[in-house]
This record gives structure tokens, sequence and C-alpha cells, in this order.
């Protein structure tokens, strides 16, 4: 089979202050979910959503890069021998992902089927108390989500732990706020392609805390 051995190599990474759309989604989830009245069942030790994998872009691991250099070296190397494993696994599942880590071209049935069967698998940064190694650093998804979506009047829960929906909706300037920040991602990310030369967008979450430099695939 095939394994990913990993070098961590975080001089690519982006200042700190290169985040501020990562803050501003913060900052949008904290308004949301006071407006919610902590109806959320969203709260520090709930780690629900940190297990499963599911598509990252590449702005966040921009982010999640720098978050691991951060860390002491041994803490890094843990995440990133997590993160090699389920590489590894995945590439044995998914021959392709040896060339090509990017999944925003797949059918949406091809990656909803990926997903689903690596639905157990806990995030790298995910600590055994329920907390996230990278919590400042951490994805885009990862900070808005648990605000359950409106489609067409009807109000959807963001995952299995919302066994209620809050009777209240958040107000138009909240969402119009949200729909700004999408296209924010959008722009940054456009010219974060035409910058780089990017293939893709979107990689599954395990790719993302191995910087694309730094993965040696070998076999064994």
């Amino acid at each position: 089979m095939c394994r990913v051995r990993p070098r961590v190599d975080v001089t690519q990474a982006p200042s700190r202050q290169s985040f501020p759309l990562f803050e501003q989604t913060a900052q949008w989830f904290e308004r949301a979910h006071a407006a919610l009245l902590g109806e959320l069942p969203c709260r520090k030790g709930c780690s629900h959503c940190c297990v499963g994998i599911f598509p990252v872009t590449v702005l966040d691991q921009q982010v999640i890069q720098f978050g691991l250099s951060q860390l002491p070296d041994s803490h890094r190397n843990r995440i990133v021998e997590i993160a090699a494993t389920q590489v590894a696994h995945l590439t044995v599942a998914v021959p392709q992902l040896l060339t090509n880590r990017f999944v925003d071209h797949w059918p949406e049935t091809d990656c909803e089927q990926v997903i689903e069967q690596y639905s157990d698998w806990p995030c790298p940064a995910l600590e055994s108390d329920g907390g996230c190694a990278i919590y400042q650093f951490r994805p885009l998804v990862c900070r808005s989500m648990g605000i359950p979506s409106e489609d067409d009047g009807c109000v959807n829960g963001a995952c299995a732990v919302q066994t209620s929906i809050p009777l209240i909706r958040l107000s138009n300037a909240l969402r119009e706020e949200e729909d700004r920040l999408a296209a924010l991602e959008a722009d940054e990310l456009e010219a974060l392609r035409r910058q780089q030369g990017v293939e893709g967008e979107e990689m599954l979450l395990p790719f993302a805390f191995l910087p694309e430099t730094s993965a040696q695939v070998i076999s064994v």
C-alpha cells in the first residue's frame, strides 16, 4: 500500500494578520449564537461536528498550517502523523487522490460516499478532552457550524445534536452578513487560485494538515 510520510515545513505559512475573514466569521457566529438566546447546543467540549471528514478549502489549509506552526514540535508532529495515516487510507481507497487532492470537481455523490465511509474519523486536531488543538486557527466551516440554515422558509438543524430548532429566526441583517462572508470567501479563493495557480479549491480535511510541499507519497 501507500502511505504519506510527512515532513513538517511551515515556512510558507501566512502571517497572523492575514486572517480577517476567519475572525469576521467567528464574530458572526458569536452574534448569531447570542441572537438565538442560547438555544443552540454548541459549547466548549461538544465535539460532535469534529468527527467525520469533510471538504475544506486552500484558505483553510493556509490557516491550519500556521496554527500547526504555533504548536510545540511533539504536539504538531502527533497531529500531522494522525493526518498522514488518514491520508494514506484515503489514497488507497481512492487512488486518484494520489495525483490530485482536490475534490471540488468530483461528482457530488462520489464525495458524499467517501465522507460517509469515513464518518467516524476524528479530526486530527481533536484532543482527548473534546477541545481543538488549533482552535484559533480552525477552518471557516468550523467557525460557522451550528447555526441552523434556512431554505425557502424552512429551518434545518446544523447537526444531529440539534434535536430541536430554535423558534427564533436570525435577523435579515445576520443572514445578509452570512452571504457577504460567503462572497468574500469566494473572492479570496479566486485570488489565491490566480496567485498560486492551484488546480482546485477544496480538499478533504486530513490533506489540509499536510503542507503541499511536505507530503511525500511512498510505497511500502
